[in-house]
């Protein structure tokens, strides 16, 4: 069992690895312009209503 959970944490740490790398890849260094639109147009960077609503009208 003891090797399940080791295999199980090492696996994890490298999910997370790349996670995080995506991430910073993805918004960080903005090699996507299109996705930071789609961001917006979700409404997933502000939480306010109002610049979800100027997104929609432009």
């Amino acid at each position: 069992m003891k090797i399940v959970e080791r295999i199980l944490i090492k696996v994890i740490i490298i999910q997370f690895i790349f996670l995080f790398f995506a991430q910073l890849i993805l918004h960080q260094l903005d090699i996507f312009p299109q996705l930071e639109q789609l961001i917006k147009y979700e409404g997933v960077n502000e939480n306010t209503f109002t610049e979800i609503l100027q997104t929609f009208s432009e």
